[in-house]
């Protein structure tokens, strides 16, 4: 939200009594707020929302003294308003509006009398704060200033290494099957019916990217229904990611593995339990995904295992086409976040406006890794009260990192390209954070992954003096052998 921001805090008349925290908008130039509680003055709110108050008749005298009054937004201006409700006696002036929060901005020299605290607040609030803490409610306003840092990058650090390096080493056991099976006629065969990976060329690398920019623009223009569509391949989609990864563990445990036979084929009972739990996940979590106190910590196991499966099946393979879509995507990403803001109506940039829902939606798309901000802050409650990181930040540098622990394997090279290619991963996540608290606000990922992963893979394969291999790719591995 392009304004000042604040939070309004809301306590009943319970004991002990129930208080919630809500946002607002306020003009910084009319009025300035406490920076905490200790020094903000609680009013009584009286809710006049069946009212627009653009004339002084429409209240009766005497209701609004010494009172924090809450309006609808209605035809006349914010100060007109506060003019009315100033020479009422109100001692606060709250107006709510059922349409997404603006900037709060008037002609202030016509009305230099005004003093009186004005605040935008959503009507949704207004009535949460009926049901949550009844009709008697204490309100006052402050404006606690923007955290440095906030812990939960953290927990999103580690979350984005960790699913990288693990989908790296995954596709890398993988690797070491097949070249196995290469070596061994009598498997061959057994190996290619069992194969899911899915091999990229430069041709369908930029065909990928092309859908990607395609689905982009879709989903601004029509967010309200392509929302659902995304929800539901996201539920399939990571029912079948989550299924793979626990079936790889399960793979590994000797006990258990009794069978049954149905239509001429045998399956194990314990594969049977784990498809019926996977899918359960994906169906509790499209259900509560609204949720916020819970449902976020679903989503992060779904999306963790859908871009796992994602980096381990998808293979690249070389570095030309590593380049090419981690080049791509990037120009993609600064593109949909830094550019069209020059070119839509309202000035919002494509990228932010589809990961926030265009227009207000309440629905959100499930392809972040979500957690709680730990911070309490107004922009907590106003804008995202959760960290984000798409899926699209871990898979496409994953990707980088997967072909280089299958050239280590392909090579015997030690993990050299491995280890290194994660570690700028680390370093390319920890620069985005940092970037990210210096300017406070959102900031394209891949800007700084993908210059961190591809200069430090081709510095390790020019180092090694092994360039060409690593950028032809696996055209060499067939004198490999166990």
């Amino acid at each position: 939200v392009a304004a000042d921001e604040g939070i309004l805090h809301a306590s009943g008349s319970g004991v002990p009594p129930v208080t919630k925290d809500y946002c607002i908008i306020y003009n910084s130039n009319w009025v300035s707020l406490p920076k905490s509680l200790d020094n903000a003055t609680f009013s009584t709110l009286e809710n006049l929302t069946s009212t627009v108050l653009c004339s002084p008749s429409e209240v009766p005298s005497g209701l609004m003294k010494d009172k924090a009054v809450v309006v609808m937004r209605g035809n006349c201006t914010f100060l007109e308003k506060a003019r009315i409700a100033q020479n009422s006696g109100a001692k606060m002036l709250l107006i709510a509006s059922k349409s997404r929060l603006s900037a709060i901005s008037d002609n202030k020299t016509d009305f230099e009398d005004v003093t009186l605290p004005v605040a935008l607040i959503r009507y949704n609030d207004i009535v949460d704060m009926q049901l949550v803490l009844g009709n008697e409610v204490n309100v006052t306003l402050y404006s606690p200033p923007l955290p440095e840092f906030d812990y939960s990058m953290v927990v999103i650090f580690l979350i984005a290494v960790f699913t990288v390096a693990l989908g790296g080493y995954w596709s890398g056991v993988a690797e070491l099957e097949n070249l196995k099976a290469v070596a061994s006629p009598g498997e061959r065969e057994t190996r290619r019916k069992k194969e899911e990976n899915v091999t990229f060329t430069p041709v369908t690398v930029i065909l990928f990217v092309v859908i990607c920019c395609v689905m982009l623009v879709l989903l601004y223009f029509f967010y309200k229904w392509l929302v659902y569509v995304i929800i539901s391949v996201f539920c399939l989609a990571s029912a079948m990611s989550l299924y793979n990864c626990l079936a790889a563990l399960i793979g590994e445990i000797p006990i258990g593995q009794c069978r049954v036979t149905c239509c001429n084929k045998t399956i194990e009972v314990r594969l049977i339990f784990l498809a019926a739990f996977c899918i359960a996940a994906a169906v509790v979590w499209a259900v509560f995904r609204n949720e916020d106190r819970w449902a976020w910590i679903l989503q992060d196991i779904l999306g963790v295992a859908f871009c796992l499966n994602f980096i381990k099946t998808l293979k690249m393979p070389n570095f030309k086409s590593c380049v090419i879509l981690l080049g791509l995507l990037l120009l993609y990403d600064v593109f949909f976040v830094f550019i069209t803001p020059f070119i839509t109506k309202n000035g919002a940039s494509i990228m932010v406006e589809v990961a926030a829902g265009p227009f207000g939606n309440s629905e959100k798309l499930p392809v972040v890794i979500r957690v709680p901000r730990l911070e309490h802050s107004a922009s907590t409650l106003c804008d995202l009260p959760f960290s984000l990181l798409g899926f699209g930040d871990i898979i496409v540098p994953g990707l980088l990192v997967a072909y280089c622990r299958r050239f280590d394997v392909q090579t015997r090279s030690s993990s050299v390209y491995y280890i290194s290619c994660t570690i700028a991963y680390a370093v390319g996540m920890v620069l985005t954070f940092v970037v990210l608290a210096l300017m406070k606000m959102g900031q394209p990922a891949l800007l700084y992954l993908v210059p961190c992963t591809l200069i430090t893979s081709s510095l390790v394969a020019w180092r090694r003096k092994e360039m060409k291999k690593f950028w032809k790719g696996s055209s060499y591995q067939v004198g490999w052998m166990p």
